[in-house]
């Protein structure tokens, strides 16, 4: 399986549409002058979902080598690659505060 039909199916199932790959954006987040982010993120266009028409995915792996699949719906404030990954960031750090 391509890394790009892993993150189709992982769209599918984190959010119930088919997908067809568009376009790959580098990606480049900083905060304070330090990269935070930096990777490129995998554009798709949805079949089916009720309220987006786009999502953004990628894989990454956290600090203790976990393979995580994001996959982020294109619905405001979510407008593009960077704030696809802005939202992600904040979920991790949200998400990190919990544990």
């Amino acid at each position: 399986m391509t890394y790009i039909e892993e993150l189709k199916n992982v769209i599918k199932q984190m959010h119930g549409a088919d997908a067809t790959h568009v376009e790959s954006v580098p990606v480049t987040e900083t905060f304070q002058g330090k990269t935070v982010w930096d990777g490129v993120v995998e554009v798709f266009e949805l079949h089916g979902h009720p309220k987006a028409s786009h999502a953004y995915a990628w894989i990454s792996e956290t600090e203790k080598q976990i393979k995580r699949h994001i996959a982020v719906l294109k619905i405001p404030p979510v407008v593009s690659p960077i704030t696809a990954v802005r939202a992600a960031i904040v979920q991790e750090f949200k998400l990190g505060e919990e544990e």
